[in-house]
């Protein structure tokens, strides 16, 4: 078997805990304005198939912006990056992405605001929800948002959640 790198997001603390399930962490460090409560964590893992896609990623925290990108660049995806919503409805143009993803809490539009405005120009855009609030939101994607993902997260919950969208190309 061939292995790679998995790389997950975790709050501090949380890493050590997660780390009994794979075969070796490689790397775990706190990062980012908010040093105390995340930290990004690269582990050993097979590598997958899944079909490459162009993608936006918008969040306002850059770890947790970076790490999404290195994780979809890392199974062969194109990615961009915004760190605003308003970067990214500048970016956005119907049919450049296969897939976006954004976090919820992103001052001053969120990203259910975002997913609502760019359903608006591609109704048939798919919107994948990367947030630490998918209790508030009861578990259901807000209107526009196809897809839920709940922070902490791993690469694994990435690309399930990439195999339920719809392949744009």
């Amino acid at each position: 078997m061939k292995f790679e790198k998995k790389i997950g997001i975790f709050l501090a603390g949380e890493a050590v805990r997660k780390s009994h399930n794979f075969p070796r962490v490689l790397y775990a460090r706190a990062a980012g304005p908010r040093r105390s409560n995340i930290c990004s964590v690269i582990f050993e893992m097979e590598a997958t198939d899944l079909i490459p896609r162009n993608v936006l990623v918008v969040d306002d925290e850059p770890l947790v912006c970076d790490a999404v990108k290195m994780m979809l660049t890392f199974d062969g995806h194109v990615v961009d990056t915004a760190r605003s919503a308003k970067q990214a409805l500048e970016m956005f143009a119907p049919g450049k992405y296969d897939v976006v993803f954004t976090d919820l809490h992103m001052p001053p539009m969120n990203g259910d605001e975002l997913a609502t405005r760019i359903k608006s120009q591609d109704p048939d855009q798919p919107i994948i929800m990367i947030t630490a609030h998918s209790e508030q939101l009861q578990n259901t994607p807000p209107k526009g948002v196809d897809l839920l993902i709940s922070k902490p997260f791993l690469l694994e919950n990435i690309r399930q959640a990439l195999a339920k969208v719809p392949s744009r190309s």
